[in-house]
């Protein structure tokens, strides 16, 4: 791995669950397509910006984007709330995966 965040625990389970994800959303029926957008657009958002974050200068910058990383982490616990509503997924290991990932950017978030 050639660069730092790379090496970060939470950017590498960031990754794997945005890739779970979007592995099961691209499935959705395309009636849920905006659903299907959506997710996708806040699960890649949380290892996207801890990869931005950690390109930053001073922890004050590095931290705002951890802090839209969590946000967009709790956008995709909503989606997937949804998602189990309407029976598309079944998300408790996602919710507590990203739950995991929540405490790891609050962490990072407290540590700077």
């Amino acid at each position: 791995m050639g660069f730092n965040f790379q090496k970060l625990n939470v950017y590498q389970k960031s990754l794997a669950v945005s890739i779970d994800l979007v592995k099961i959303a691209i499935k959705f029926p395309n009636v849920y397509r905006r659903i299907t957008d959506q997710l996708i657009a806040a699960i890649i958002s949380i290892p996207l910006n801890i990869a931005e974050g950690s390109g930053r200068a001073t922890q004050k910058d590095r931290n705002q984007f951890y802090r839209i990383a969590k946000t967009s982490a709790y956008e995709v616990i909503a989606i997937l709330d949804i998602c189990d509503n309407i029976k598309l997924i079944n998300n408790t290991d996602f919710f507590e995966r990203i739950e995991e990932i929540c405490r790891m950017l609050s962490g990072l978030i407290k540590s700077g």
